[in-house]
This record gives structure tokens, sequence and C-alpha cells, in this order.
């Protein structure tokens, strides 16, 4: 059995108001090929298949078109719900993309996350496909706890909610014969993992962190949530795959890959990484205005031919200028280099960005909506009903230019 471990794919983000739709097309694309390359049997998106919970329909096309193609090629699908997903956006096509070999799950207790995937016809492999723990899946909330009891209430509601479907699978896996390796998924925060700038903590208030130790000796944890690949634990096996495109500046100096996982019985022989392409250039760069002039032409010498380089610039010395963001963009002028974000030395505040200068008019009201409440925390319901009442709103509102 050979399985192939990703996460966080985040379509349909916009990035300082540049869209990542050739990105992903081309991530996609890839993702196919490596399919039919490796001879895998197995796709498993461990969270954040979206960008947010109302993703544009591109973003849509481009997760239904997926489906459709590994399906053609003879590759399952197996898709976990992450923080950032709307569980009625993916419970949508859910039952549809079953018949195309695709399993979508979607929050805790629906009697579906244990899943028997087969090879031939016969049971090659057992998921315990655990999505993003939403508290109020796993927990009923308790008058008059202390933080700290809150904090300890929900890592016991995980551990149990782990310890729990991992007895089922033992107990399928008997049923079945025993030679076929359980693998659990989990889209969360383990104690030691390695942050980035766009990772949004998922259990503030609660639970920061859960402890590793805590896992059951599943023969591997595949986990979603954090962006940079990395080893968790070697026994049981535990890893992140990280996002396949850099999702911020600080992950641009990172080689992403996906996990290729291969098993024996129900032994985990060798685990590969796949690195992933870079389609989109990305740097982070200062100094004073002079360095940034020379240090913009060593950059663009080294930008493939078609492509453009995406910036973030931090001054350093120069950063008094008043019009730093227009000295800055001279010095670009004519260069395979656009410059998305500009900070200066002394705050390492934004002073300007395209978001700030061009996203509200390149964006709908309801797009720019939708971002406000990703920075709210409302449960799926409240959401949909706020984005609801605003579109009553905005279809009830008549403008007269004159």
């Amino acid at each position: 059995m050979r399985v192939l471990h990703t996460s966080d794919w985040h379509l349909g983000q916009h990035f300082f108001g540049r869209t990542r739709q050739a990105e992903h097309a081309a991530l996609c694309q890839w993702l196919v090929s490596q399919v039919c390359e490796h001879a895998i049997d197995l796709v498993l998106i461990a969270g954040d298949i979206f960008d947010t919970s109302t993703p544009p329909s591109y973003a849509r096309e481009q997760y239904n078109q997926l489906v459709i193609t590994l399906h053609e090629v003879g590759c399952q699908l197996v898709v976990l719900a992450g923080n950032h997903d709307s569980v009625a956006v993916l419970n949508e096509s859910k039952a549809l993309l079953h018949r195309l070999n695709t399993y979508v799950i979607t929050q805790a207790g629906n009697g579906d996350e244990l899943l028997v995937i087969e090879k031939h016809q016969k049971p090659a492999a057992i998921i315990c496909a655990i999505p993003f723990l939403r508290p109020r899946d796993i927990l009923s909330s308790q008058i008059g706890q202390s933080q700290q009891e809150k904090q300890l209430t929900l890592q016991q509601a995980i551990r149990d909610y782990y310890q729990a479907l991992y007895a089922k699978a033992k107990e399928k896996q008997r049923a079945v014969g025993g030679q076929v390796p359980i693998i659990m998924t989990g889209h969360l925060t383990t104690l030691g993992a390695s942050k980035t700038e766009s990772v949004r903590d998922i259990y503030v208030g609660n639970l920061e962190a859960f402890p590793a130790n805590e896992f059951p000796p599943a023969d591997y944890i595949a986990l979603g949530h954090i962006h940079r690949a990395q080893v968790v634990r070697n026994d049981p096996p535990i890893r992140y795959s990280g996002s396949p495109i850099a999702l911020s500046f600080d992950e641009s100096k990172q080689q992403k890959h996906m996990w290729l996982l291969d098993f024996s019985g129900n032994q985990l022989t060798t685990i590969t990484p796949l690195d992933v392409p870079v389609w989109q250039p990305m740097f982070s760069v200062q100094g004073n205005l002079a360095e940034l002039a020379q240090e913009f032409k060593q950059l663009a010498e080294h930008i493939p031919q078609g492509s453009t380089a995406w910036l973030d610039v931090l001054v350093e010395q120069d950063d008094y200028y008043t019009d730093l963001a227009e000295r800055v963009e001279l010095l670009v002028q004519n260069l395979p280099l656009l410059v998305l974000k500009v900070r200066r030395l002394r705050n390492s505040a934004p002073s300007w960005n395209v978001q700030d200068a061009q996203q509200l008019s390149e964006l709908t009201p309801e797009q720019v909506f939708t971002a406000r409440l990703q920075q709210e925390q409302f449960d799926d319901s409240q959401t949909q009903q706020l984005i609801n009442l605003h579109a009553q709103a905005l279809a009830a509102v008549k403008v007269d230019v004159s």
C-alpha cells in the first residue's frame, strides 16, 4: 500500500491581494503526475483544503476537478476538514464525491471516521480519519471552570476521542486479518511543533498544543495545520507534511514537500519526501535603499523567464522617508519583481502593502465581508447566518449614481 500524506492546501487564498489560482492549478497537475509516476494508492489531505469557509468558485472547481482526475487514474482520496474549512461547504458534495472513491470527513461524532481502504478489492489500510476537532463536538462546556481546568478538560477529551477510535480500529484490524496498517490523522498543534506566520492558533484560550505522547500507537499519524514539514516523533511515527506552497513570506525559504509512505502488510517500511516545485518565487529582502537596489538587480537575474517574484521589503536606515513605498517601487521598475509589502525597520510594521492599496478595489463587498468574518470566532452556523444577512442588506441597498 502506498500513501501520500499532504495538508494545508488553502485553495482560494488571496496573498496581499494576489490570487494563488495558477499555483494551485500547477500543484494539482503535479500531484496527479506524482500519483501516476509512483503508483500511489491513496492521497490523504489532512485538513485546510480551502483557505476560507466561503471559497471562491474557481477554488471549488479546482477541488472537484482534482477529485475527478484522481478517480480517473485509479487513486483514492481522503479529505479531512481543517479549521479553515466550512463543514457545510464540504458536506455539500460529500455523498457525490464518495461515488468517485473520495472520502470527506468533516466533523467528529458522525460515525464515519473509521475507513477501510481497499486495494484489489481487499482491505489494505484502516484510516482513523479525524478532522479538526471543535470543542463543541467532543465535550460539553461546564460552568465555573478555570482556564487551566478548561485546558485539561479539552486535552482529556481529545485524548479520549483518539483512544476510543483507535480501539475500534484495532477491532476492525483483527476482523480483516491483522495485516493492514492503522493510519490516524489530525489537524491540530502538537507540543514542540514549529509554526510560521500563516498558521492560525486554533485552540486559543483552551488548548494551545496537544502532547504528542497522548496519541495512540498507530502505524502512522498524519498531521495537518502546521505549515512546516517536520517529524514530531519516530515511535509512533508522527509527522506534519506542511503546506505544499509557501503561504507566508517566512515560509518562502522552506523546501516544501509531501510524505510518500510505503507499507508492507501492517509495517511502515519507508518514508520518502517528495519535493514540491516552486511556481511562484517569493523573497524577503532588507537593507537601505542603495543596498536594496543592488539586491533587486541580483534577484532579477535568477527569476525564470515569464515569472515575476513577490517581495517583502524591510528598509533599514532610509526608513524615515514619508514616500518610502514610492521610492522602493522605483527601484523595481522594469524588473520582474513585484513589491507586496514594505516595512520600516524602526517598528517593523507595514507602511504600505498591496492589500491595503488594491485589495478593496479588487474584491467584491461579499469578499471583504467574508475576510472580516475570518477574524472573529463564530461557528459555521453563525458565520452562514451573518453572510446571509449581509447578502440581504446588499440586495436592499440601491445606489443612485448621478
